[in-house]
Order: C-alpha cells, then structure tokens, then sequence
C-alpha cells in the first residue's frame, strides 16, 4: 500500500492529490489548484477572473516538462481523471480511516515568497522547509525535495538519538565527576595523615633532644654537687684551722700578760711549739685555678643547625632498604633512635658530653 501511496502523491505538492484532479496530455496527473497555481505562475500576464485564467495559455508539465497549451477555458478544460478520484475515495476509506487520526496541527507556518502557500516540501540540497512553487518556480526548482513527514521522522529519530547520546555522555561525566570528587576526598585524607606522620617524626625528634638535654644537664649537676662538696668541705676544714689558731693566739695573749717570770717561762715554750705548728698550712689542701670553670660541658649547635634546616621529605632515590633503620647516638654509651632521613645522624646532630677529670687532678697542691 506504500506503493499505491506514492502514485496518488501530486508532484507539486507532494500531498495526496485533491479532486477534481485534472489529467494531462502527457497523462500525468495534477490537483486542478496545482494546475492552476502553475498556469498562473507561467502566464502572469493573462486576465484573470475570480483568481482564474479565462483565456488560453500554455504551461510545462512538472513530470515530464511536456509543453500543455489550454484553450480559452484555461486548466478548466482539461479532463478530470475520474479513476483516480474513486481510488482515491477507495485508499481514504480503506486505510486512512483505519489510523488513528493524527493531532490537528495548529498554526502551520506558510512561506515567505508565496504567501498563499503551505510549506509542505523539504529541500534537502538547501537543507530548509519550503513550499511547492517554490520547487517549481522558485528558489528550489533545480533542488533535490522529500515530502516533510518523512523528513520530519528522520530527523526525529536522529534527534532523539542524539539526545539519548548526552544523556550517556551526562551519566558518564557525571561519573567522571563522583571519582574526582572521590579522589579530593582520598587526597584530603592523606594529606592529614602524612601531616600525622610528620609531626610523629618531629614529636620523636623533640624527644630524644629533650631526652639528651636532661642527661647533659644531669651530668652537670654532678659535677656541680662533687665540686661544691669538696669546696665547702675545704671551708670547713680551714674554718677549723682558724679557729685553733685563734685559740692559741689568745693562750699567748693570755700568757704575755703572765707577771711571774718562772711561770711565763713555763707555758712559753710549750705555747711558742703550738703556734710553730699552726702556722704550718701545709696539710691543708688548696684549688688549683680553673677548678669552678664548668666550661668543659660547653655545646655547639652549628653543624647540628645546618643538619636540622636541610631536612627535607625523603626520596625514593635516598631512602634506605629499611624505611625504619636505626641510628644508635649517646652520650656515654646509651642508645636513641630515629629514623633515617630526618637528620643527618643524631650522632652528629647532639654534641658528645666532654667527660670531667678525674679529681685527683683537680685536687688543691699541699702548701711546702
């Protein structure tokens, strides 16, 4: 029935033809309006009555270009093809009927040149909607056409293809979008944590120095109270010394004031052996000089500074096998731990406790 369709299709336009339908000489068929639209269209110059041509003219068939010469009647004397008409009437209460009756189309656009005329053709050289004159007379006489449902159902379907093609491209982007947004939330989390870890690393850090500040402080302290005890137990033995000379100095100032001369001579001797033997400070222990300078416990922290600012995050290229390993640093045998990368070595970076001398060194001379 498709077929029967495209035979009943007027070739101006391009709609089913509409009766009377009027029958060439060349035996092709025309709706008598479309006849007359391109009669009036290639005699422009011919009186006209009522909208149509009252004397004779000619026209070429829109099929077969055959040259049609009317007599004074104009398209009105061509014959009707009554058999088209019936099928016509016969395909209509056939098929027609039976579809479901399409939307009533509201406002259908006209064209722009030819006023009167529906824009019911598609011209697929220009790509734009037009009308039948224009096809004919116009514009797009020498244009490639298609009839505007078929058209119309390509382009829909294209359309809506193209339409279901964003709404994947939506959904895929929209993918791509919860991923970043997943990925700043992974970035976001590891960023707090390596934050963790290095603040773990320098809480480590500070440990071990104020660790090692304590024992250095600690072996200062020491050496203070040994130093300080022995100084003070040299106040009080020099005190006691004092104290006994004192004592004999005011015995002989009792003893000059003594009248009786065989008495004074009695205690003298003995007093004047006393007084020889306090005089004598040779078992009284002195301080050799520098023996208060604690500045044997002095610390430099240039090396240690320059070690400190150039840490940096480690390389893969300068880390070790072990991302953990060990550095052993103390001051006096003990060990502390880092972790390789941080600073150069603690070793290096905390200053070795100068150890004291041996008191018997620093222990004050016997006066001769």
């Amino acid at each position: 029935m498709d077929g029967l369709e495209k035979q009943l299709i007027c070739p101006i336009c391009l709609e089913i033809f509409t009766k009377p339908v009027v029958i060439l000489p060349c035996q092709h068929n025309l709706c008598r309006k479309c006849a007359n639209d391109i009669f009036q269209s290639s005699n422009p110059y011919l009186p006209t009555r009522g909208g149509s041509v009252t004397s004779g003219g000619r026209f070429r068939c829109p099929s077969c270009r055959h040259e049609v010469v009317l007599d004074r009647h104009g398209v009105y004397g061509l014959q009707r093809n009554l058999l088209v008409e019936n099928i016509i009437d016969m395909y209509k209460q056939e098929y027609i009927s039976s579809r479901p009756s399409p939307e009533r189309k509201v406002d259908q656009p006209m064209c722009e040149v030819h006023e009167d005329e529906k824009i019911n053709i598609y011209c697929l050289t220009c790509g734009i909607p037009s009308c039948s004159m224009c096809k004919v007379f116009g514009a797009h006489k020498d244009c490639e056409v298609a009839p505007l449902d078929s058209i119309y159902q390509t382009q829909k379907t294209e359309l809506s293809d193209r339409i279901a093609m964003m709404v994947g491209n939506n959904d895929r982007i929209q993918g791509i979008i919860s991923q970043l947004e997943e990925t700043c939330r992974t970035i976001e989390e590891n960023g707090r944590r390596q934050k963790s870890k290095v603040c773990e690393k320098f809480d480590h850090l500070y440990a071990i120095l104020e660790d090692r500040k304590s024992e250095m402080s600690l072996k200062v302290n020491v050496e203070q109270e040994e130093k300080l005890n022995y100084i003070r137990g040299l106040i009080g033995k020099y005190g006691d010394h004092l104290e006994s000379m004192t004592k004999i100095m005011e015995t002989g100032i009792q003893t000059l004031e003594e009248p009786e001369m065989a008495l004074f001579l009695q205690n003298a001797k003995p007093l004047l052996q006393k007084i020889a033997e306090a005089s004598n400070t040779s078992h009284l222990e002195r301080v050799e000089r520098g023996y208060e300078s604690m500045d044997h416990y002095s610390v430099s922290f240039k090396r240690q500074g320059r070690a400190l600012r150039n840490i940096d995050f480690a390389r893969d290229d300068d880390e070790e096998e072990d991302d953990e390993d060990e550095v052993r640093v103390d001051v006096a045998g003990r060990t502390g731990q880092t972790t390789s990368g941080e600073v150069d070595s603690l070793s290096e970076a905390l200053p070795p406790l100068l150890p004291p001398q041996p008191l018997s060194t620093r222990r004050p001379a016997t006066s001769s």
